[in-house]
């Protein structure tokens, strides 16, 4: 049957070799056109926990209290920042961003409402309401009343810094949120029952859509952005100006990443050339892999675009990937057939070439197995794009493992027979000296690995899942340092919602107040001039602002406002978090015009009706749903804190409101990106275990079925789980924390450490047959298969050290750890994998069979 197969490969590959070649570049210019789709996505999606339920408590939550996207700009004018100047052209910058097209509002110290300037009794407050732009307005009254305002300090404005900031709103997009929306009805039908043909097309129709919708307003935003830093330019002579926010921090990962696709994919390719180029010394052992890797790659990206699967964060480095895992398999039957023609250079091109594809196919078809179970293995991390990541180099890999046997035997008797290339085919020294090390040190070989696998053992139990935005980028970036000011001087970066629900609470019709309700105790010193006037009033007040029309006033009553004060305080009293927005936040605002004195139910309700639509809008609106009976509490998390631990705040905020004030646990709730992408960092650690799991237990199979022998399969595992392994233990010894990036590097690592062990084991048991000396097996394995690991370590470690170089780094990490990982697969696998070969002697000299032949 495989002599048959063999023939039928030779008669199809290798007798149409310029036909073959035609075929691949039709698809390759076919898919070229495809690729003009290809995209990148950085939108909060990516960053969710798939069917995470707190997912869609955040939509309900964000439709509820209105949130939108918004970012902030820093302004630390050089003269003071109630100056003239300053104040002029602060002005003059809110109203050139104003005018940028999509940019919903603009929100600075000269808008926000001034209630003391000078001070009156609440029923003359809404004639009395001014702005700094008013020309009536007293500028030292109102610099005191920002300054000190619960509502505005560490938000809009820090004297001490002499900065103030710019809150830049961009509006809901209702063609997405409508898309949204029917998707999740869907998901939720889908998690309760299965879905009908219809519904599966749907879904697959509005993900689609989606990704569209995405994609057009990601470039907008694009666009948006640049005209923003277009217009700071102008400033810079004037003050120093910062930007920040979600929506920067989704448009800069998607510049960074696309920076370093172009920028490190190119250099990438001129190093692996300069490595072929000094490993083979003939440029058509340099143009034909590099030709085989630009076929795969452009192939790749044109399915991607084809079925509009947009790349993400995550598998952004794909490229370098599957540049690096063409590379290998080429590498691996170029240095084949330079042996095979050094030992027959009588044979025709033809013969060496189908027995180099012979001896080479099982091999490479285990290490493309084996690598594509440690990629679709990351389908258990339940995070959408690692499980993308996984689908699309599962995909890769296939690909690549077609182009490499066909489009290279191909262009092999296209390039016909050179005979001097035999001469080149000498023993590379560094595979020797690993040979006599292990020869000559092959007990402490066996040491060190053991300290090695104990050392990482301790790493590994120090590893943490904890990360944050800020961390993404390098300390000389504008995102870092517009973050690290907006994180310190305005409050924090990150935002959270904390929500309280008060169960049974329901808007109240109007009932008049009683008389003794009307002469209670409790009224005294609110009901005259410091608040709203005489007693008379009252009656006035309730006809004036709505009576029952507006029944939503009766909501708010002392003993709710005692309870969110009571959490708004605990929450402010937290050194994690900056700035804490609530109803308290209006209700201290409130107080100070009754002489610091709590309010009574009347007086909230009048208060409620009392307040300017416009600012209910800004201090009720959002903290409140009088229809949900909830209070929200809005914060800002201080993310450059070194010391923060996210999942522990998280916790320790549910757990302190329900046993220090008493609020009942399931009236609590968190929400917001930072718990979304908590969700998903937590999730990283059972995903690692499953995912190496996974990959330890199907290349185990795969193993026992190759080399049908349980010690060799054992023997073979060994240094692939201390070069995956090692990678985490790293991270944990040097505080690199488990993220969305990082979770692969361990599956990838055993995914391509692997190649280098199948490939060993089985020229040792192809060699092993010839004298049945293991010492003798050894050398001669080093100079043979040795020589073709160490070439393809040397390009995988060369590729992805380049990455180090990046200023975004989730790239660094990948390309260093990956590096390392590499380095020390090809160690374990050239020192460690022999020695206990030698050791526990796996194979019978009566018993001995090639799976080459």
């Amino acid at each position: 049957m495989l002599r048959w197969i063999q023939e039928k490969y030779d008669g199809i590959v290798l007798d149409n070799a310029i036909w073959i070649l035609v075929l691949l570049a039709v698809v390759t210019a076919f898919m070229g056109y495809s690729a003009r789709n290809f995209e990148l996505d950085a939108s909060p999606d990516t960053l969710v926990l798939e069917g995470d339920p707190d997912y869609r408590y955040f939509r309900e939550i964000s439709e509820r209290y209105g949130a939108s996207s918004f970012m902030f700009m820093t302004y630390t004018p050089q003269a003071a920042l109630f100056s003239p100047e300053s104040l002029k052209e602060l002005t003059k910058l809110r109203d050139e961003l104003r005018k940028i097209d999509g940019i919903q509002s603009v929100v600075t110290v000269m808008d926000v409402p001034l209630l003391s300037n000078p001070p009156v009794p609440l029923d003359q407050l809404v004639s009395n309401i001014k702005s700094l732009e008013d020309p009536e307005t007293n500028i030292e009254m109102a610099k005191q009343e920002l300054a000190n305002s619960p509502l505005y300090v560490n938000l809009l404005l820090n004297l001490d810094y002499n900065t103030t900031a710019l809150q830049i709103n961009f509006p809901v997009d209702e063609v997405l949120s409508n898309l949204q929306d029917t998707r999740q009805t869907l998901l939720d039908k889908k998690s309760d029952s299965e879905l009908s043909n219809e519904d599966i097309r749907q879904l697959n129709q509005l993900n689609i859509l989606i990704k569209e919708r995405n994609k057009l307003l990601s470039k907008k935003l694009g666009q948006q952005i640049d005209q923003i830093r277009a217009i700071m330019k102008k400033y810079k002579d004037h003050a120093e100006l910062h930007i920040g926010g979600v929506p920067l921090l989704a448009d800069d990962i998607v510049s960074y990443v696309r920076s370093d696709l172009m920028v490190f994919g190119l250099g990438v390719l001129v190093l692996l050339i300069i490595t072929l180029g000094m490993i083979f010394r003939r440029i058509h052992w340099v143009i034909v892999p590099m030709a085989a890797c630009a076929d795969v790659v452009v192939i790749m990206m044109g399915m991607l675009g084809s079925m509009h699967w947009q790349v993400t964060v995550i598998s952004s480095n794909f490229i370098s990937l599957l540049l690096i895992l063409t590379l290998s398999m080429t590498i691996h039957l170029i240095v084949r057939y330079r042996e095979l023609l050094k030992r027959h250079p009588e044979w025709e091109q033809r013969a060496i070439v189908s027995a180099t594809v012979r001896q080479i196919f099982i091999p490479c078809l285990y290490m493309a197995l084996t690598t594509g179970v440690a990629f679709i293995s990351l389908i258990v991390s339940g995070i959408r794009p690692v499980i993308n990541f996984g689908l699309m180099m599962t995909a890769g890999i296939l690909v690549a493992f077609v182009v490499a046997f066909t489009f290279l035997p191909a262009m092999m008797m296209l390039v016909g027979k050179d005979e001097r290339e035999a001469k080149d085919a000498s023993n590379v020294p560094f595979s020797q000296w690993f040979a006599n090390l292990t020869i000559r040190h092959g007990t402490k070989v066996l040491v060190v690995s053991v300290f090695v696998a104990g050392m990482t053992v301790i790493g590994i139990s120090r590893l943490v899942v904890e990360n944050s935005f800020i961390d993404y980028f390098a300390e000389d970036t504008e995102v870092y340092q517009g973050l690290s000011v907006i994180d310190q001087r305005l409050g924090g970066t990150t935002p959270l919602d904390v929500l309280i629900d008060f169960p049974g609470s329901e808007i109240v019709r109007h009932k008049p107040a009683t008389e003794s309700e009307k002469n209670s105790g409790d009224n005294d010193g609110f009901v005259d001039e410091d608040f709203f006037g005489s007693m008379d009033d009252v009656s006035d007040f309730e006809s004036d602002f709505g009576g029952d029309k507006d029944p939503e006033k009766y909501w708010f009553t002392a003993d709710k406002i005692a309870v969110i004060k009571q959490v708004h305080s605990y929450l402010d009293s937290n050194p994690d978090i900056g700035k804490v927005l609530s109803l308290a936040t209006m209700i201290e605002i409130a107080e100070s015009f009754n002489n610091n004195k709590p309010l009574t139910d009347v007086q909230l309700a009048l208060l409620y009706s009392v307040i300017p639509k416009e600012f209910r809008k800004l201090v009720i609106d959002p903290y409140v749903s009088v229809e949900h009976g909830q209070a929200r509490f809005s914060l800002r998390v201080i993310d450059s804190k070194k010391e923060l631990n996210r999942n522990q705040l998280l916790k320790q905020i549910k757990k302190d409101i329900s046993e220090k004030l008493g609020i009942a646990p399931e009236r609590i709730h968190l929400s917001g990106l930072m718990v979304l992408y908590n969700n998903m960092l937590q999730s990283l650690f059972s995903s690692q275990i499953k995912t190496l799991g996974l990959v330890f237990v199907a290349i185990m199979c795969m193993f026992l079925v190759l080399f049908r022998s349980l010690k060799l399969s054992l023997i073979a595992m060994a240094p692939n789980l201390l070069a995956a392994t090692f990678v985490l233990g790293i991270m944990g010894w040097a505080s690199i924390p488990l993220d969305i990036m990082t979770i692969t590097i361990a599956s990838i690592t055993i995914g391509m450490a692997v190649d280098n062990t199948i490939h060993y084991i089985v020229r040792f048991r192809e060699e092993f047959q010839l004298d049945h000396n293991y010492m003798a097996t050894l050398k001669r394995s080093h100079s043979t298969i040795g020589r073709a690991m160490f070439y393809t370590s040397l390009s995988i470690i060369i590729g992805f050290s380049i990455l180090v170089l990046s200023s975004f780094r989730p790239t660094i990490y990948f390309g260093f750890l990956t590096a390392l990982a590499m380095f020390v697969a090809l160690v374990g696998s050239l020192t460690l994998l022999p020695q206990l070969l030698i050791l526990f002697k796996p194979f019978k000299s009566d018993a001995v069979r090639s799976v080459d032949h």
